[in-house]
């Protein structure tokens, strides 16, 4: 129809399945993405707080939808257990909240990784990152992401605990053997420090085949918020629990929102959404980097 009235074509783009609505309508905030579509009732809510977002009801996709549990008539045992289910992890409980948030939550604390001061960080520093990344096997990205979350890319920042610099770490971390790193005041030497010990923490309690690469990383990155031994106790637990232990999102972060609380949940969480940000905005750069040299030709 866009080809018939002269208009141009619409990419459309699917995002990570790990992306709830929130999520995506954060990185429209941010410029991440140029429009998306999500139901009417998560537009309203998040436009209040993310003065950027202008709901659009005139471009409607569909009208009169439902949300709720759907299952096959006549099925009382399926119906027993998802009510004991919600009875158990509903809201007010402690999964129930972690889910409810990641649905309806307040996104007050997510800053724009898209914004001009923090892109030029990105730009002195990404060299850096790929250098030790690609020495210890990691995406590079998603190493940047945790640096984001850590200290917004900023070597001076020292925190009350004793961390130091842009990957927040402390000394006596980085000068164990395991990692033997002296000084971290330096940008390199830190992150150097940082990402080793990210493998170190992959390949001590991680190295599993049934594992893949990205949820070996997200283990190991809350590891670095929450400890390893204490990480790979919720595999064991969430695998007690019906769980998958291989996977972060949707199973052993639940456990971990039961056993230790928000905050490493909301840690994982955020980095990996500064990750999908960061990856749009280095294919954007790429894209226009392209065009540019075929323009040239």
């Amino acid at each position: 129809r866009l080809a018939a009235a002269g208009r141009a074509s619409v990419e459309i783009v699917p995002v990570d399945e790990n992306l709830e609505d929130g999520d995506v309508l954060d990185l429209v905030q941010a410029g991440v993405y140029p429009i998306t579509v999500v139901d009417r009732h998560m537009a309203k809510l998040w436009s209040q707080v993310l003065p950027e977002i202008v709901p659009r009801d005139d471009l409607a996709l569909r009208e009169g939808g439902e949300v709720g549990w759907a299952m096959r008539k006549g099925s009382p045992k399926l119906q027993a257990a998802v009510d004991a289910f919600l009875a158990r992890n509903g809201q007010g409980t402690t999964v129930g909240n972690v889910l409810i948030r990641r649905y309806l939550g307040d996104p007050s604390w997510l800053r724009d990784a898209h914004r001009p001061e923090d892109q030029a960080r990105f730009r002195q520093t990404v060299e850096v990152f790929r250098k030790y990344a690609d020495r210890y096997r990691f995406d590079w990205l998603m190493i940047m992401a945790q640096a984001y979350q850590e200290s917004h890319l900023d070597q001076s920042k020292r925190s009350p605990a004793g961390a130091v610099g842009i990957m927040q770490i402390k000394p006596s971390t980085a000068r164990d053997p395991s990692v033997g790193i002296a000084d971290v005041t330096t940008l390199e030497d830190n992150v150097h420090a940082g990402v080793k010990y990210l493998r170190v923490m992959a390949d001590r309690y991680f190295d599993d085949p049934e594992v893949d690469d990205r949820n070996a990383m997200l283990f190991a990155i809350a590891s670095y918020n929450a400890g390893p031994a204490r990480v790979a106790k919720l595999r064991r637990e969430a695998r007690e629990s019906g769980l998958d232990p291989n996977r972060w999102f949707g199973n052993v972060e639940l456990v971990a929102a039961r056993r230790i609380g928000r905050e490493t949940v909301q840690y994982v969480a955020n980095i990996f959404k500064y990750y999908l940000a960061y990856q749009m905005i280095t294919r954007r750069a790429e894209s226009v980097s392209g065009a540019r040299a075929a323009a040239k030709t």
